[in-house]
């Protein structure tokens, strides 16, 4: 998949992502993790609905390719609808584990066994130079902020709204 050209095309592989059970090996979909993700992100900045929608969409790629890349295949795949901005916070919520891996000793241990699973294939943590250049990326303490959103949104039977709560965010953000 290449990317999405309307917004009911997006809401739709979102809305089968339902049946596609996550990769955290418990008893919650793709869906619900994402949904979970956006969640905690309204209540962390409830007035960045790029944000938000980033994690609404930041794990869209898991099931189209290698978990590795399903960062930069996520964000190709919403940059035409959504914008530069939910792209980059797409492709930059991996390279933040890798970064709040390296900078903050603790964060390691709040992760799933999934996600240090993942972390030895995303590259581990990251060299000096690596961590500066994600520094002066655009936009990357929001990045940081969705990461730290996705590692929050693991828990199955959480009660959050629902997919058609996020509609009106998307449509917004796609107008941009």
């Amino acid at each position: 998949m290449t990317g999405f050209d309307t917004l009911d095309e997006l809401v739709d592989f979102l809305g089968a992502l339902d049946a596609v059970p996550s990769d955290e090996g418990l008893s919650f979909s793709e869906l619900d993790h994402q949904l979970q993700c956006a969640y905690e992100l309204e209540l962390t900045a409830p007035d960045d609905v790029e944000l938000q929608v980033a994690g609404l969409v930041h794990d869209i790629a898991h099931t189209v390719g290698p978990i590795e890349d399903h960062a930069t295949l996520g964000a190709g795949m919403v940059r035409p609808l959504l914008g530069a901005r939910v792209a980059t916070l797409v492709e930059d919520h991996v390279p933040a584990k890798r970064y709040l891996v390296t900078v903050d000793p603790e964060y390691r241990t709040q992760l799933s066994p999934d996600s240090i699973r993942t972390l030895a294939l995303q590259g581990g943590a990251l060299a000096a130079a690596e961590v500066e250049r994600c520094e002066r990326r655009p936009y990357w303490a929001a990045s940081v902020e969705l990461r730290r959103a996705d590692d929050r949104a693991k828990t199955p039977g959480r009660d959050v709204p629902a997919l058609t709560h996020w509609i009106p965010r998307l449509r917004a953000v796609a107008a941009r």
